[in-house]
């Protein structure tokens, strides 16, 4: 660790900005590629966007924030839902609208300022929405990990499970650049396993072109999708704010006040509008990139646009498209059991960090009708409007919290009750 942190406004020398910037790249890799695998689209085309859109997002936010945008997780539930009836064309019309809410709330913070976001969307709702989210996507691990059925195939979850405990390891275990890409490693010693059992092969990667234009994906308009994917962007808003806090926390600095939560929105929006005309995912920043800003005390916003050049650059590269695509199932199954649960997990530490009390009825109402409705398949497809799994539980957890403070506020709740055993 650095003795003297490098500030936010300096440049390093490209004797450390070049291997920073390699360092984030290589903490977020893992994840963020992830995502367009599991929804089946060109890894690159998401790489070239994210990197774009971070560059977008340090202009927009006069070099102050250090932040790398990757793909965000809270998509992957209602991107899935949409595909599988109409198609990723559907989706990006969901993405653009994702990128358009997050600049109507830019305005509106600018024009009322941010006080009313925590109101709206409080932990106790947004928290219940994350955990939901993980456990929504667990089935989709656990099929892919050869843990359903009633012919399992031994393979299949040897390979899984040994992707998982490597992961598992580098994460607790070991030190240094090791817990820095726990993702990228067991996705690597996952594949390695996976070609000792004849579920992996190099031949797709030997013969792909060394230079590649990634795939350009049209959108579609659809209302239906749009319905599906906005509640998604109120999980999105919540991360985005707090990851935003904890980076300022980190670098010193009050970022929330300046450069300004509407500059970071802003951002944020015109990022996302641009990957979902060009058939990117929406992004978000990342934590692991914030666990790198604190173990090296590098804050320097050139280091992000380092990593921003490097994605974009690779995504160039026709054998490293291949490479992602041939990654096995099973691998995908080992790394998604941990990540998808780590979701559900994170829901659970707002709970528990923002201290929410769930012996107060009105708490454990919203958590218990946000889960049960999350994680239950329940829907409601009426016209236009199909609203299903994470999205219904988002919009009914915010419509009962503001019937709840408006019922509070015309003095029609008695005392809170106290649910606690005796």
């Amino acid at each position: 660790m650095r003795s003297d942190p490098i500030p936010v406004d300096a440049i390093p020398p490209l004797s450390m900005l070049i291997p920073l910037s390699l360092q984030h790249l290589f903490a977020m890799f893992g994840a963020t590629v992830l995502v367009p695998v599991l929804l089946g689209i060109n890894p690159a085309t998401v790489l070239l966007f994210n990197g774009i859109g971070t560059l977008i997002f340090i202009v927009v936010c006069q070099f102050k924030v250090p932040a790398y945008l990757g793909s965000s997780f809270a998509i992957i539930a209602p991107s899935m839902m949409v595909i599988g009836t109409y198609g990723y064309g559907a989706v990006l019309s969901g993405y653009i609208a994702s990128g358009v809410f997050f600049l109507l709330i830019a305005l509106v913070i600018y024009r009322f300022g941010s006080g009313w976001v925590r109101i709206v969307f409080p932990d106790v709702v947004m928290g219940s929405v994350v955990a939901v989210i993980g456990l929504g996507l667990a089935p989709t691990a656990i099929k892919l990990s050869g843990l359903s059925g009633n012919n399992p195939d031994l393979h299949i979850i040897i390979i899984s499970l040994f992707t998982l405990l490597v992961t598992v390891f580098c994460m607790t275990i070991f030190r240094g650049i090791f817990s820095i890409i726990p993702i990228l490693i067991g996705i690597l010693s996952g594949s390695i396993l996976a070609g000792i059992f004849g579920y992996f092969s190099f031949d797709q990667i030997i013969q792909a072109p060394w230079l590649a234009i990634p795939t350009i994906y049209t959108p579609v308009w659809s209302l239906h999708a749009i319905f599906i994917i906005i509640p998604a962007s109120f999980v999105i808003l919540v991360e985005l704010i707090g990851h935003l806090q904890v980076t300022g926390t980190v670098v010193g600095k009050d970022l929330i006040r300046d450069p300004g939560l509407v500059r970071m929105l802003c951002g944020k929006g015109l990022s996302s509008i641009l990957s979902g005309f060009f058939g990117s995912t929406p992004n978000t920043t990342y934590a692991e990139n914030i666990g790198v800003l604190a173990i090296t005390r590098v804050y320097s916003t050139a280091v992000f646009g380092g990593t921003a050049v490097f994605a974009i650059i690779i995504s160039f590269c026709g054998k490293f498209t291949s490479a992602i695509d041939s990654i096995p199932d099973p691998v995908i199954g080992g790394i998604s059991m941990l990540l998808f649960g780590v979701i559900a997990a994170q829901g659970i530490r707002m709970l528990i960090e923002s201290k929410v009390d769930l012996s107060q009825a009105k708490n454990l109402v919203l958590v218990s009708v946000i889960i049960v409705i999350g994680s239950s398949g329940a829907a409601i497809n009426s016209g236009p409007l199909i609203l299903e799994g994470m999205s219904l539980a988002t919009v009914v957890g915010v419509g009962l919290n503001l019937l709840f403070i408006a019922l509070s506020r015309s003095g029609l709740f008695g005392e809170e009750k106290d649910l606690s055993p005796p």
